[in-house]
């Protein structure tokens, strides 16, 4: 992730790939892509997995680049990595408990580490490690099992490899300049994308970052590789994590610690386009495992930052950073089980759902499904709102018990009157419209 940098301009100057298009410039769905992003929106909750040999240094998956660690002191961590307690039957049992409706994983972060058996590098969780288990293929394996989609993140820059352009970040990481080659680094990406692609059965979407380490105007030849991905899986959906207006080719847009159209964390200024939308945020602070940082959001806090994103008309991607040891942190599956109680009474309300009719206030916000709006009052100190809504109101009623709600509507909108002052997590008001 990028959590740490703000967009700005460097002057690097590439002779590669120069006088060509820098990004896809059309692009026509197919028609079962469509499908699929009708689903993605449906599901609505997804959990992120930020997971690699940089767990064992407790300090987050920035910490090559951050200390500017040598890449071979690095690597030599790989050695050391044997997450005994790696149980993909049980991550898959958490995250489902939680009410997700699908994983997103590291696959490659850009330390360059390949979370995967890939025959592009031997260095990977097989090869490198004691390990020797490919835990991308047990996670999807147990992920169809159990019916949870399984996305990839894939990383579009590298710290490690020499013939990746030197970029924004890991210059400090030891690698020689002149050595770039576009060409094979490219040729590299592809590869292990087909065989993710090709190896790991059905997969949801790719989720690329890094397109930021670059200059602007970089051709990354976007082009060409999202067409390779939607020939070998025409419903895997691509995102990418470059914090602009999404390009031709992409089929889901995605905002970095900010619902769409809020810009708090400074990475999120791009405007709000009609592909499906995904918010992704961390349980705690951090993305990758870091073990000073306990600061964990309560489950109040994430309950209501996925109603805040249905609201939106986004989905929520829950970041959680997995131990070396290949555990889940316990306060983070507490926070999961408790997360999906709260789902499992009010998920129709969410599932399914598109952003309603009342756009989002400070007190809270309204989803949709057909002639139902709810209306997710968050934080409001009184016992009466006005909700603006031109459409009719046949009946109100408090969503978790059918208790009829008192109202007065008018040309403008509808006063609900509550009999008391709203407590919960998320007090949902049901209106069946006309």
């Amino acid at each position: 992730m990028k959590s740490i940098l703000k967009r700005v301009a460097l002057g690097i100057t590439m002779s590669v790939c120069a006088g060509t298009a820098a990004f896809p410039q059309s692009y026509t769905p197919s028609p079962e892509n469509l499908q699929a992003r009708k689903e993605f929106q449906d599901n609505k909750f997804g959990i992120f997995l930020h997971w690699g040999i940089y767990s064992m240094t407790a300090q987050g998956e920035w910490y090559m680049n951050t200390r500017n660690i040598h890449r071979d002191e690095y690597a030599k961590m790989a050695s050391g990595f044997y997450p005994s307690r790696f149980n993909a039957a049980e991550w898959v049992s958490a995250i489902k408990a939680s009410g997700a409706k699908y994983i997103t994983i590291t696959s490659r972060h850009h330390d360059s580490f390949s979370m995967f058996d890939t025959k592009e590098s031997d260095y990977d969780i097989v090869d490198a490690t004691p390990f020797k288990r490919d835990v991308i293929k047990e996670l999807a394996e147990e992920c169809h099992k159990q019916g949870i989609k399984l996305h990839f993140y894939y990383s579009h820059l590298d710290w490690k490899r020499e013939d990746y352009p030197l970029g924004r970040t890991g210059r400090g990481t030891g690698r020689p300049k002149g050595k770039e080659n576009w060409n094979t680094y490219y040729q590299f990406m592809n590869n292990q994308l087909t065989e993710l692609l090709t190896n790991y059965g059905p997969i949801g979407a790719i989720w690329f970052d890094g397109v930021w380490d670059q200059p602007e105007d970089f051709n990354w030849q976007l082009e060409e590789q999202y067409a390779m991905i939607h020939k070998l899986q025409p419903t895997c959906l691509i995102g990418n994590n470059h914090h602009r207006t999404p390009y031709a080719g992409e089929d889901f847009q995605m905002f970095e610690r900010d619902l769409p159209g809020e810009n708090k964390a400074g990475l999120s200024g791009q405007e709000v386009s009609a592909l499906p939308l995904e918010t992704c945020e961390t349980m705690n602070h951090t993305w990758g495992y870091n073990i000073e940082d306990q600061k964990y959001k309560s489950t109040k806090t994430l309950i209501q930052l996925l109603v805040r994103a249905a609201g939106k008309n986004a989905n929520l991607l829950m970041n959680i950073g997995p131990q070396p040891n290949g555990e889940l942190p316990a306060v983070a599956v507490q926070r999961m089980k408790e997360m999906g109680e709260w789902m499992a009474q009010y998920g129709e309300t969410i599932y399914g759902t598109r952003g309603g009719d009342v756009e989002p206030h400070p007190w809270g916000v309204s989803t949709r499904k057909e002639n139902r709006l709810f209306i997710h009052v968050l934080d409001l100190q009184d016992k009466s709102l006005y909700v603006p809504l031109k459409a009719k109101v046949k009946k109100a009623v408090q969503f978790v018990d059918g208790t009829p709600v008192s109202f007065v509507q008018d040309k403008e909108g509808v006063l609900l009157k509550f009999p008391k002052v709203p407590t919960e997590t998320d007090y949902v008001i049901e209106l069946l419209l006309k």
